[in-house]
């Protein structure tokens, strides 16, 4: 049983409005939405405001950060007319399949989960939400039956959770009742990872996160970019000495971001020639026989060329908030309409239809 009203295949992917997207972010997630947009998908991308209450419990705050995130993905060249650009708490279903999934999941299989290990691991007091976002994480997806998820690699278990809590519902509760087989309400989404970009690198070589405060700011001015790329960690355990490593003597936190931008076309064009392939660039590296500082400065500038055009398009989108989120309340009832008959289906075969 499907439920895509256009026969296409559903891609679906959303970030949270936690503050200010990094360059891991787009590397990560945003730009393949950009890149997949005119690929055949139906689209549906969406501002993660529920999954961002677990930090952002102030509501002016998150607020303006959903608007501002909804402004980032119009600035980087999402299309409008070809994805749909929506709140996730516009569509409470999703909460409501959620609850349905926390009934059929025990907490052994969610403390497995990365990031409560991560957390526990930590000794922070970890909140409710914090504990089960995997399982709204699974109702974001399993919502619209989406094939296609572009996820960084860090949020692959995310995936296998879903289809986990997919083939779970499928199995318990839709079993035909003539022959017992299945005939399941969702379907098995797959995970969309660019190799290249599996884990985006920060400024101290761990994943670039807010929460580690080790990003780069995607819309970041250009003084912004320079101090932090000159504070980018070059010590001993960032370089390889042996010889024999294809990396020896290249400054690998440094070379890990830098990479991020081969073939990018505006910057060849600009003359980064360097950038064309990455033996090209690895060529320029070890051009400079252990001076980083020029690295640094040619990374701080490609990053500058990167970045002031976006950061001049958001401001020019950011001059019309309203219009904005005029699109995204439209976004949202569209979305609403699109998932009721699977949410409709989901509570007759629980029960919830007397």
């Amino acid at each position: 049983m499907t439920h895509n009203t256009s026969n296409n295949k559903v891609l679906v992917t959303g970030i949270q409005a936690t503050g200010r997207p990094h360059i891991g972010n787009y590397f990560g997630t945003m730009k393949q939405i950009v890149e997949l947009q005119d690929k055949g998908y139906e689209n549906r991308v969406f501002v993660a405001d529920y999954h961002s209450l677990v930090s952002v419990q102030d509501a002016d705050t998150l607020s303006q950060s959903t608007l501002d995130l909804a402004i980032d993905y119009l600035a980087i060249g999402v299309n409008p007319e070809l994805v749909t650009i929506y709140k996730q708490s516009d569509v409470p279903e999703v909460t409501e399949l959620t609850w349905i999934f926390n009934s059929i999941t025990t907490m052994p299989y969610l403390m497995r989960a990365h990031a409560f290990k991560d957390a526990e691991a930590k000794n922070k007091e970890i909140n409710v939400a914090k504990f089960e976002y995997p399982l709204l994480m699974a109702a974001d997806i399993l919502i619209h039956n989406a094939e296609i998820v572009p996820v960084g690699k860090d949020q692959k278990q995310h995936i296998e959770i879903a289809r986990d809590t997919a083939e779970k519902f499928n199995r318990i509760f839709c079993k035909t009742e003539t022959e017992g087989e299945e005939a399941g309400i969702f379907k098995m989404p797959e995970a969309y990872i660019v190799s290249d970009v599996e884990t985006v690198p920060g400024i101290d070589g761990q994943k670039m996160s807010k929460s580690y405060g080790n990003h780069i700011p995607l819309f970041s001015e250009d003084e912004e970019i320079r101090k932090l790329v000159m504070s980018i960690v070059t010590d001993s355990g960032s370089v390889a000495t042996d010889s024999s490593d294809p990396m020896a003597g290249i400054p690998s936190n440094v070379f890990n971001i830098h990479k991020l931008f081969i073939g990018n076309s505006d910057l060849i064009k600009a003359g980064k020639t360097y950038l064309a392939s990455e033996d090209a660039l690895k060529e320029f590296y070890r051009s400079t026989a252990g001076k980083y500082k020029p690295l640094k400065d040619a990374l701080a500038e490609d990053l500058i060329l990167f970045i002031t055009p976006l950061r001049a398009k958001r401001a020019e989108i950011a001059k019309n908030p309203d219009e904005v989120r005029q699109m995204l309340a439209q976004n949202g009832a569209i979305i609403r309409e699109k998932v009721h008959h699977l949410v409709a289906d989901v509570r007759k075969k629980v029960g919830f239809v007397v």
